[in-house]
């Protein structure tokens, strides 16, 4: 197939560019797939695949919309119903909506085993859901058969279960097994001798695996390796083994290894192979022996739908024993029998199968449209080749007396109810839920619910977002539209969920969840209204928050997020689990201060210094200029100030700020180019004085030895158009903080080559200059080092001669810039990426192309909307178990990576518990409470310690302030005084949360859990 290179709308897709990368993007550009069956699994698949951006997509259901269908599809409405219009004519307008770029069409003829296949060979991959098995080895076979092989995935959801199966073809290229991005290491040592022992710098782990291939580059001595490739054999985490290399040059210093992405051709069995000797991912650490068993139940749905001519009905018991011995029938057939059938699990599946879970759906829609975006790019390692997952734990075994609450009712929550049972179904529907973000996931979650009928009774869904809604949100965010572009995430999706189910209950607010809205909107009695709490937040500080909140109000957390294709799911239920701040993050690398200023070896240390610098002279020294003149409007009583020695903050940047202020565009190129001479010329020249190329330090070893890269001055050249791009993107963002006004032909590359002949540039001069060197040194330390009282003495004189020469506007106030990386218009990534790459260029790093720079720059989150349909799924599967009271061992956490593909639940964390005394424990979930009155003295309080806890309380903390501690001067005079004085409770406050110590039986502090008192 000829591909046609289209040109990618990055402000659509920025996020998925990071993900699969514009290879696969150009692929995906020029590809049509078939996905057969628009039911509830069908329309998931169907939606993230035209989210993704496949260039054409055919949507094939011969089936009429019925009322159980608006259980789990949710773009059919009720006059889809009534009309009784096809299901694919009914979801393609949706669908359309969802991207411009992606041309949606339909059609309604059925599938069987004798229909024409033969306009199959314009897909390259078609996917079936929803028929019998006969026909997908029909379809199976016809794919293998055309060349080239089109790739087959197949997808069904049957009640509590679901299963997915690929079939790649003969020889399927795999491009990138991973998607991760290969790292630079550092090499301290190469062995010379049969091993070829590599050592790692710093003790920095390499990453590899052994049978990785890995290059090399820069390495001094041994130059044999550089630019050839080698295979791996890893000793440790910081050493690996590359064979021979006696015949070598013998190792020196220096050397980054780089792995390299090798492609592999990988065959897949035809799915009548695949029957009887299945190769099936094991997704549940605790249900090893599932997986098997589903896949006979699996084949015995099929055969008992082919031997019946339909499928086992909603909980009929004489429908579940013949089921049973239809799949004891079919493990006879198996290569590998079963020796434990799981009886009691088959039972639950024939009497649900019937019935659908939506999420369930979610969950093998986002996979199995990962799945397919494998087969047409290459990219990642595709599913060898069945995956079979239940939720059997959603079933309210203690309900199953009265198994007629499970019977079809003839409305849209049949397909849950067979699953749940009717109590269950009105739990949902009474159920209040509070969910922070409606982002990525939150608009998963809220089609969940949707479908789900949650708060479509006495309960109330509670959303909050202070979001607008941007154009690079429509790729994953599926409630949104072009038109809903800069309106409240929140009311606009909360609008979105009821054209679903209009029969919930939702309220849109627009607050961040904080400890400014606490005590005003979200207070512990809105926390105590809800029954459940959902995170769909983007970023760690604010998921700590909310989890603390829900510790505090013995609420339960559902905890998700994506990042790319990896994605996990915490479920947090009070005195069950442990909380999402049980366990650290690991924390982002900060780079030392001096390694960024002066001596950069990667091109993520020239970025951050890239980034720090937009951030320094377009936003900080604005704030600065602005605030400063505020505060001090008499600039020549300043000047005399400064003269005298005196230090004023900010003075010295202020006076650079007013000297050289430009009042003209031509002033801001000018700048801009004097600018460049001194970070990409002087910069380097002011090294290499200080730091000669041969200079060496005590213990003999050169000052510029690995990884410390000597720097080469960078001479301006008007042709180069990345010293052109430079000084045009930082005059226009110079001319923004300053109010000038520019035109368009203004930033024309020649408009500016012109101004440049005339700009006058100092030369170079040495400072005797203080270099930091010292890694442990931060940026305020150097900072405050370098102002010396010369430097405020100049600061005055220079204020000074401006407020002699200039006019009355060189005070006006400055425009300070928001960084935005996502507005290729404000020149903002411009000046990042065409600053990194010439400090990059000055250093002899390798340069980085735009996308991956402002990748870094704007710490962009990859993301796709597969990931977020598959974990939003799992999470809301988690949430019907926790508002069912689940016990522990049936709730599960995940991690998953789709690009492996890999999905792994597991039972949570327990909740630890601390010892306080023998037969006396607590836990983070643990609150004592002791009750006041407006007569109660804080030694009542410490009387009441004693009495209730048995522990005297050795010290009294209420938020940052120090209520008690016994030593501390005048604190025993507090003991008569009344509690409201001391901690001092706003009108209407029924009780404050304190942190108490105690004395331990043995003299030792003991933690006790927090202390609610009550006025």
């Amino acid at each position: 197939m000829a591909e046609t290179k289209m040109e990618i709308d990055d402000s659509l897709y920025s996020r998925q560019r990071y993900v699969l990368g514009d290879s696969a993007m150009h692929k995906m550009a020029n590809s049509s797939v078939l996905v057969y069956g628009i039911g509830g699994v069908g329309v998931e698949i169907a939606k993230n695949v035209v989210l993704a951006g496949i260039k054409s997509v055919t949507i094939q259901d011969p089936k009429v919309s019925s009322i159980h269908d608006r259980g789990t599809q949710f773009f059919l409405r009720e006059k889809d119903v009534q009309s009784g219009k096809n299901r694919a004519e009914a979801t393609a307008p949706h669908l359309i909506e969802l991207n411009p770029y992606v041309s949606v069409m339909t059609k309604t003829q059925a599938l069987t085993c004798e229909s024409d296949l033969t306009y199959m060979t314009s897909y390259q991959c078609v996917i079936l859901t929803e028929c019998s098995l006969s026909v997908q080895q029909y379809v199976d076979r016809f794919c293998r058969s055309v060349s080239p092989q089109i790739k087959f995935l197949s997808c069904d959801v049957h009640g509590i279960f679901g299963s997915a199966f690929a079939d790649f073809g003969d020889n399927f290229e795999i491009l990138d097994a991973t998607g991760e991005e290969p790292q630079d290491v550092f090499v301290s040592d190469i062995t010379k001798d049969g091993a070829g022992v590599v050592t790692c710098l710093d003790q920095r782990m390499h990453g590899l695996e052994t049978g990785d291939k890995v290059t090399f580059r820069e390495v001094k001595g041994m130059v044999e390796l550089n630019g050839n490739e080698f295979t791996v054999k890893v000793i440790n985490s910081y050493t690996f083994s590359i064979g021979d290399t006696t015949s070598f040059s013998k190792y020196e210093e220096g050397g980054i290894i780089t792995e390299v992405k090798v492609h592999q051709t990988t065959s897949y069995l035809p799915l009548e192979n695949q029957l009887t000797e299945p190769s099936i991912l094991t997704p549940d650490l605790c249900k090893f022996d599932v997986p098997a068993v589903l896949h006979v139940a699996y084949l015995s749905l099929h055969k008992y739908q082919e031997k019946y001519g339909h499928l086992p009905k909603a909980w009929d018991d004489n429908d579940a024993s013949a089921f049973i011995a239809v799949a004891k029938d079919v493990n006879n057939f198996m290569k590998n029998k079963l020796d434990d059938l799981n009886e009691n699990l088959l039972l639950t599946l024939s009497r649900c199968c019937s019935g659908c879970l939506a999420p369930l759906c979610a969950v093998f829609g986002g996979i199995v449209a990962q799945e397919l975006l494998k087969a047409l790019t290459g990219k990642f390692t595709p599913l060898n080749q069945w995956l079979h997952l239940d939720a059997c734990e959603v079933v309210p075994q203690d309900q199953l007396v009265d198994t007629n609450q499970f019977a079809p009712r003839g409305d849209r929550y049949d397909a849950l109810r067979i699953c749940v049972g009717d109590a269950r179904c009105r739990m949902l529907a009474d159920t209040n839920l509070f969910m922070v973000g409606c982002g990525a996931i939150g608009c998963e979650m809220l089609k969940n619910y949707a479908l789900l009928g949650i708060s479509s009774a006495s309960g109330k869904v509670t959303i909050t977002d202070n979001d607008l809604i941007e154009k690079s949100n429509l790729n994953r965010q599926f409630l949104f539209r072009p038109h809903h572009i800069q309106k409240p995430k929140s009311t606009t999706a909360a609008g979105a969920a009821l054209e679903i189910n209009k029969d919930m209950h939702i309220e849109a607010q627009q607050h961040k969840v904080c400890p400014q809205t606490e005590d005003a909107v979200y207070s512990d009695a809105f926390f105590e209204r809800q029954h459940i709490i959902v995170n769909a937040l983007d970023n760690v500080e604010a998921r700590r928050y909310v989890d603390g909140r829900c510790v505090t109000n013995q609420k339960a957390l559902m905890e998700s997020g994506t990042m790319g294709t990896k994605g996990h799911v915490q479920v947090i239920v009070p005195h069950l689990t442990e909380s999402y701040t049980s366990q650290q993050d690991p924390k982002d690398e900060d780079f030392p201060y001096c390694t960024v200023k002066s001596f950069p070896a990667t091109l993520e240390h020239c970025i951050q210094w890239a980034r720090d610098k937009f951030e320094e002279c377009f936003v900080q020294n604005a704030q600065l200029f602005n605030k400063f003149i505020e505060n001090h409007p008499n600039l020549a009583e300043v000047s005399e100030q400064l003269i005298e020695g005196v230090s004023i903050d900010g003075g010295v940047k202020v006076s650079k700020v007013l000297a050289n202020r430009p009042s003209s565009w031509p002033e801001c190129v000018a700048f801009a180019r004097i600018r460049f001479e001194k970070y990409f010329n002087h910069k380097a020249k002011q090294l290499l004085y200080a730091f000669p190329a041969d200079k060496v330090l005590d213990d003999g070893v050169l000052f510029w030895a690995s990884p410390k890269r000597p720097p080469t001055p960078v001479e301006f050249d008007p042709n180069d158009d990345m010293h052109v791009l430079f000084v045009t993107t930082t005059a226009r963002l110079y001319a923004d903080i300053y109010r000038i006004q520019f035109a368009a032909h203004d930033v024309a590359e020649e408009a500016v080559r012109s101004i440049l002949t005339s700009v006058q540039v100092p030369e170079f001069t040495p400072k005797n200059k203080r270099i930091v060197t010292d890694e442990t040194v931060s940026k305020e330390d150097a900072a405050t080092e370098e102002i010396t009282t010369d430097c405020v003495g100049a600061a005055g004189f220079r204020i000074k001669k401006v407020l002699q020469s200039a006019n009355s506007t060189v005070t006006s106030p400055l425009n300070p810039l928001d960084f935005e990386k996502d507005d290729d218009t404000n020149g903002h990534i411009d000046f990042i990426a065409s600053t990194t790459n010439l400090r990059a260029q000055m250093y002899s790093i390798d340069q980085g192309d735009r996308l991956k720079i402002k990748k870094i720059a704007g710490r962009i989150v990859p993301a796709i909307a597969t990931t977020t349909a598959a974990v939003s799924g799992l999470v809301t599967i988690e949430m019907i178990k926790v508002l069912g009271k689940a016990p522990l061992h049936q709730l599960k956490n995940c991690f998953l990576n789709l690009a492996l593909p890999m999905v792994l639940l597991s039972e949570p964390g327990p909740v630890q518990k601390t010892v306080l005394r023998e037969g006396l424990s607590v836990t983070i979930w643990d609150k004592w409470e002791i009750k006041g009155s407006k007569s109660f003295t804080l030694q009542d309080f410490l009387n009441q310690c004693k009495s209730k806890f048995g522990f005297d309380a050795s010290s009294i903390v209420q938020g940052v302030k120090i209520v008690f501690m016994p030593f501390m001067p005048g604190h025993m005079k507090r003991l008569t005084m009344l509690m409201t004085k001391l901690l001092k409770p706003v009108s209407g406050q029924k009780y404050v949360d304190l942190i108490v110590s105690f004395d331990g039986d043995n003299g030792e502090d003991v933690p006790g859990p927090p202390v609610r008192y009550y006025f």
